[in-house]
């Protein structure tokens, strides 16, 4: 059930699904959580319904619909309050949920690790609780008078308390997960290795280019949301520098606030990286508003700031009779029906063939931010011997002096590593 309310304005602004294309997105999510779409239905109103959120024809079109189809689930593409919910239930007599809960659902399935378990069941709960409410006698609320004393919500509310107690327990949990890559990032910020992350819209094909690049065998499906757990793997460039490329969970319209905070830990390997490759679908008709919407939950996050590339994937994809893509007029393109920096750098690849692969690494090497060799004096505690064998590893001892329990080390080393001993 696709809706689109009147009065948000034209269309054309960037950043704007269509109502069609905001439906095809819900379908292929429907298809990514294990369904059959059996049917469409679209409609456009000044403003939503405070009981149905769609009114009272469209619920009798829809009830009749789902009972001549022998419908299971109507989807909406808008988060439900529990009233309409719970109305829409009781009208079409069959199983209703809102685009949160679906994505939620595919989150559930995806995770495999310890931490993206955590953070799904949290974003669960998160999304739950809010929404208890009381039904039946046995929840029913304390009444005034003789025989209207009912057993109150004891019930409702010790559900209450187990799930905030849950919810407590998960952000403990999830918040030593985030010490642990912290610790994680750390060490590898020991070693002057610049890291890259892939981010892009769901299904854009980071993760058949983070295997391109590395030669991992990372899942690589046309379902959205494949990847939900960070990868980290090391690649070489042509310049023989070697660098950490991290793959990272999709991006999506309408992300549920919930789920961004429950991820802070994945997406914080984008707010760490030295550049971002930001992944693009060519071929998706809403390629522009994709791009517009990823740089809008980079800014989000705090990782606007960081160097990009524009990755145009898929190239594979685009009519034969165009020729080959110049990355030039596409960037221009996207660039500018996105609101993006014209100056940023793009090139043109298709991950499932290579085609473009090289160029890619080129740029790379181009517009990472080199480690220049600087030369320092560092003081250091004498005793300090893993700072001091990380100069002579990675650096170049000039001299040494010690002064009572302290030492002077001038050295030449690259300006990451004087950054993280400082």
């Amino acid at each position: 059930m696709g809706l689109e309310w009147k009065t948000r304005g034209p269309r054309g602004q960037p950043g704007a699904f269509r109502i069609e294309e905001s439906l095809e997105e819900l379908a292929e999510l429907t298809a990514s959580a294990g369904a059959l779409v059996a049917g469409r239905v679209c409609q456009a109103l000044p403003a939503p319904e405070a009981a149905t959120l769609i009114g009272r024809g469209k619920v009798e079109e829809l009830a009749a619909a789902v009972k001549a189809d022998a419908i299971d689930v109507v989807i909406f593409d808008q988060d439900l309050t529990p009233t309409q919910q719970r109305n829409l239930e009781k009208a079409l007599d069959t199983k209703v949920i809102g685009r949160t809960q679906l994505i939620l659902d595919i989150f559930a399935g995806r995770a495999r690790t310890r931490e993206g378990r955590l953070q799904v069941e949290l974003a669960q709960l998160s999304y739950v609780l809010p929404r208890l409410t009381g039904h039946g006698i046995a929840m029913s609320r304390l009444g005034g008078g003789i025989g209207t004393r009912g057993p109150g919500e004891t019930k409702l509310e010790t559900d209450r308390r187990r799930i905030a107690k849950r919810i407590q327990k998960l952000e403990d949990e999830l918040e030593s997960v985030r010490a642990g890559r912290s610790l994680h990032r750390q060490r590898r910020s020991d070693v002057p290795l610049a890291t890259l992350a892939l981010a892009g819209y769901t299904n854009a094909g980071k993760s058949t280019l983070f295997n391109r690049l590395t030669q991992s065998g990372v899942l690589a499906d046309a379902r959205m949301f494949a990847t939900l757990d960070p990868t980290v793997r090391p690649m070489v460039l042509p310049s023989r520098r070697r660098v950490l490329i991290s793959d990272t969970v999709g991006f999506i319209r309408n992300l549920p606030t919930t789920l961004v905070k429950a991820f802070r830990a994945t997406l914080e390997e984008v707010n760490e990286a030295a550049l971002i490759l930001h992944l693009v679908d060519v071929s998706a008709p809403a390629a522009a508003e994709h791009t517009a919407h990823v740089a809008k939950v980079l800014g989000e996050i705090g990782a606007g700031e960081i160097p990009q590339i524009l990755v145009l994937n898929k190239i594979d994809r685009l009519p034969s009779g165009e020729g080959p893509p110049e990355a030039d007029s596409l960037q221009r393109r996207l660039l500018s029906e996105a609101g993006a920096h014209a100056e940023t750098r793009a090139v043109a690849v298709s991950a499932l063939t290579g085609a473009g692969t090289d160029r890619l690494l080129a740029a790379i090497d181009e517009v990472l931010p080199l480690d220049p060799i600087v030369r320092e004096t560092f003081h250091l505690r004498a005793g300090d011997g893993a700072r001091l064998a990380l100069l002579h590893e990675f650096g170049r001892v000039l001299a040494t002096r010690y002064i009572g329990e302290d030492c002077e080390v001038d050295a030449e080393v690259p300006e990451s590593l004087k950054r993280r001993l400082e």
